[in-house]
C-alpha cells in the first residue's frame, strides 16, 4: 500500500478530533491546514524500514508491554565518547540484557549554559562533539537490527537563549518575541510570581529574567538561559511538532516529553497541569499515530502515581503511553533510610490498584537528583515531621547520620528552609564506596547484597525497569566534576560520571564487586524474562507479613504464583506467612517452604509456584 494511502487512512481516523481540539485551543483554520500538510510531508519521507516497523507495531500494539523490556539510560559522551562509540558498544549493552537505550540530551546546547543538555539551541542538530544526525540515524538502524529500542528527550517547554528564535526575539522581532513570554514592566511577572512556585529557588530563584539590553522581562521557569515557550501561539505548537517529527524520523522508538506539566502558562494559576496541557499531549499522541505510530510517548510528570494518571488519558482518548514512577523511587530510598516499608507498601497498593493498562517506568535513580517529595501527611501520623525528616534523610545519605554507610552530596541545599535534594550512584548510596574506602569486607558484602535486593525489588514491580549506566557494575560517585568550571556548581554530576570500562572488564573476575553485581543482575533479568508471571497482564499485590521492615510482593496469573520478599533492615527479619505447598527458589533452583521465612539483612527471596 502506498504511503499516501496509508497516511490518508490514519489521518481520517483522527482528523475530526484533532481539528476540534486544535480549533478549541487556537481557532485558526489556516494553521491547522498547514499542520496537516506538514504531517503528510513527514509521513511520506519516513524511512521505509521505519514505516515497516510502524505497521508491525500497529498489528501488535502491546509490543512494549512484555516482560523482556529492560532499559538503560546513559550520556553518550560519558558512555562511549560519541554516537559512533555507542554503536560499537551495542554488544556490551546486549550482554546487559538491555533492549531499550535512553540517550540523555544530545542536541546542540551552549557550553556552560546547557543544564545537562536541556537548554536546546537547535532541535535538528547534534552536539558536534557527539556526532551528526546521520550518525544518529545509523545508530537507530543498528539498534533495530539487534531488537534494541532507542529513546531520546524532547525538551518542549523551553529553548536555550541561543536558539534562533530567542536570538531574533532579543533583537526585538515581534514575531519571535510572541513565541516566548515578554513583558516591558514588572507588573505581570509579579502577578505570575504570586501563584507560580519556583522550580529551583536556591540556584535559579524567580520565574522571570530581566534582559538589560532589551528592557524586557522574559519567563524563565527553570534557568535564566532557558526561555519558556508560549504554546498559546499556534506557530509555536506547529513548529515544535515539526521538530518532534523530524527527530522521530531519525529512528526514535520512544520520545520522552520533558517537563510536561509546565507547557501551558496562564496568569492567576500555578502554571502546572492545566487542562490545555492535556489537549496538547492528546494532539501529540494523535500526530504520532498519524505519522509514526511505532513511536511511544514517555511523559516526565513528577507527582504521586494517583495524580499523574490523567496523563495516560482514557481508553478512548489516550495521551502518554507510559509515565515515570517518580514518587515510588523516592519512597524506596526513604524506606532504606528508615528501615520502614509502610509508606512504600501504601504507594505500591495505590499503583497496583490502577488499571492494568497504565504502564509505569520504574527506576532506582536517574540522571537527576532525588527530591524528597514524600507523603508527609501520612508520615506525620507516624511521628515523622517534614522538615526534620528531610534533614534526617539527607544526613543519612551523605553519611553524616550515625550508622549510615551511604555516600553522596546534596543538591539545591537551601540554608533558609533547610530543604535539599540528594545525589549519588546506587552503589555509593548502598555503602559500596564507604566499605571499599574502609577495606571492610563484611560491610562490602552487605552493601552488594542491598544493591541486588533493591534491583530485585525494582524488577518485581509492574512496568518497565530502567537501569542507569554504570549501576550494572556498581560504579561509584565521581567527584571529579568539582574540577570542571562548567559543572562544579551542579552536584548532580557526581552520579553522571564517565563509564569506567576498566571496571566493566572486572565483571568476569570471580568475587569482584563488579562480577557480583553484574552476574546477580543478569540472573534476575533472565529470570524475569523467562517467567510468564512477570508479564504486564499479571495481577500484583503487596502481601502483609507483619513486619514493617519487610516488603512482600505477590504476582500471579493463571500459570504461576510468585512471591518476592525484600528485607529493608540490616538485620535478619521474619516474614510471617504460611503459603500452602512447595515453592521453587528462583535464585537457587531448589524447592522451599514459604512459612515464616527468615530473610538475612538487606537480602531477598524470589520464589514461584507453578499452578
Amino acid at each position: 500500500m502506498k504511503m499516501d494511502t496509508v497516511f490518508e487512512e490514519r489521518l481520517k481516523r483522527h482528523h475530526d478530533e484533532l481539528r476540534w481540539l486544535y480549533m478549541e485551543l487556537y481557532n485558526n483554520g489556516d494553521m491547522f491546514a498547514e499542520l496537516c500538510e506538514n504531517l503528510h510531508e513527514f509521513a511520506v519521507k519516513r524511512d521505509p524500514d521505519l514505516a515497516g516497523l510502524d505497521r508491525e507495531r500497529e498489528q501488535n500494539p502491546e509490543w512494549f508491554r512484555g516482560n523482556d523490556m529492560l532499559g538503560m539510560m546513559l550520556y553518550i559522551d560519558n558512555f562511549a565518547g560519541d554516537i559512533k562509540g555507542v554503536q560499537e558498544k551495542l554488544p556490551y549493552l546486549s550482554s546487559c540484557n538491555v533492549n531499550c537505550i535512553h540517550l540523555m540530551p544530545f542536541l546542540e546546547s551552549p557550553k556552560g549554559r546547557s543544564d545537562g543538555g536541556y537548554a536546546v539551541a537547535d532541535f535538528r542538530k547534534v552536539q558536534p562533539k557527539l556526532g551528526t544526525m546521520e550518525e544518529l540515524s545509523e545508530l537507530a538502524k543498528a539498534c533495530h537490527k539487534k531488537k534494541i529500542n532507542l529513546c531520546m528527550d524532547f525538551v518542549m517547554n523551553h529553548t536555550s537563549e541561543d536558539h534562533e528564535w530567542a536570538k531574533k526575539a532579543r533583537e526585538g522581532d515581534g514575531e519571535y518575541m510572541s513565541r516566548y513570554f515578554f513583558y516591558d514592566n514588572p507588573s505581570i511577572p509579579q502577578e505570575y510570581d504570586r501563584t507560580v512556585p519556583q522550580v529551583f529557588p536556591t540556584t535559579a530563584p524567580g520565574n522571570f529574567t530581566y534582559l538589560d539590553e532589551m528592557g524586557y522581562y522574559v519567563m524563565t521557569s527553570f534557568y535564566p538561559y532557558q526561555w519558556d515557550l508560549n504554546y498559546g501561539n499556534p506557530r509555536v505548537f506547529n513548529e515544535m511538532m515539526y521538530n518532534f517529527l523530524y527527530l522521530a524520523n531519525q529512528g526514535m522508538d520512544i520520545i520522552r516529553i520533558d517537563a510536561v506539566p509546565y507547557i501551558w502558562k496562564e496568569l492567576g494559576t500555578q502554571c502546572r497541569n492545566l487542562p490545555q496541557v492535556h489537549t496538547i499531549v492528546r494532539m501529540m499522541r494523535m500526530i504520532c499515530e498519524i505519522v509514526c505510530p511505532g513511536v511511544l510517548l514517555l511523559g516526565e510528570v513528577v507527582m504521586e502515581p494517583e495524580k499523574v494518571v490523567p496523563y495516560f488519558g482514557t481508553v478512548e482518548k489516550p495521551e502518554c503511553h507510559m509515565l515515570y514512577n517518580v514518587t515510588t523511587m523516592a519512597t524506596t530510598w526513604h524506606s532504606v533510610a528508615t528501615k520502614d516499608i509502610r509508606l512504600l507498601k501504601k504507594q505500591m497498593d495505590i499503583v497496583n490498584g490502577l488499571p492494568g493498562d497504565y504502564l509505569f517506568l520504574n527506576y532506582l535513580r536517574c540522571h537527576d537528583d532525588i527530591g524528597w517529595g514524600l507523603d508527609y501527611g501520612t508520615l506525620k501520623g507516624w511521628g515523622m515531621k517534614e522538615v526534620e525528616h528531610k534533614r534526617f534523610l539527607n544526613q543519612h545519605f551523605t553519611g553524616r547520620f550515625e550508622g549510615s554507610e551511604s555516600r553522596g552530596e546534596l543538591y539545591n541545599d537551601d540554608p533558609v528552609t533547610q530543604d535539599a535534594r540528594f545525589c549519588g550512584t546506587t552503589a555509593s548510596m548502598c555503602g559500596v564506596e564507604s566499605a571499599l574506602y574502609e577495606k571492610n569486607e563484611e560491610k562490602l558484602q552487605n552493601a552488594v547484597r542491598m544493591d541486588l535486593m533493591l534491583h530485585a525489588y525494582m524488577l518485581t514491580q509492574s512496568g518497565i525497569p530502567m537501569l542507569y549506566s554504570g549501576d550494572e557494575i556498581g560504579q561509584l560517585n565521581d567527584y571529579s566534576y568539582k574540577n570542571d568550571e562548567d559543572k562544579k556548581e551542579d552536584s548532580r554530576y557526581i552520579h553522571r560520571g564517565k563509564f569506567q570500562w576498566e571496571l566493566a572488564e572486572k565483571k568476569a573476575e570471580n568475587g569482584t564487586v563488579q562480577e557480583q553485581i553484574f552476574s546477580g543482575l543478569s540472573r534476575l533479568e533472565q529470570i524475569r524474562r523467562s517467567r510468564s508471571v512477570f508479564r504486564s497482564d499479571a495481577s500484583v499485590y503487596t502481601y502483609d507479613v507483619k513486619d514493617d521492615a519487610i516488603l512482600c510482593i505477590l504476582r500471579e496469573n493463571e500459570e504461576e504464583r510468585f512471591i518476592g520478599i525484600f528485607n529493608f533492615s540490616d538485620e535478619p527479619r521474619t516474614a510471617w506467612m504460611a503459603e500452602e505447598g512447595s515453592y521453587m527458589d528462583l535464585m537457587t533452583g531448589k524447592e522451599r517452604e514459604l512459612v515464616d521465612v527468615t530473610v538475612p539483612g538487606h537480602d531477598f527471596v524470589w520464589a514461584v509456584k507453578v499452578r
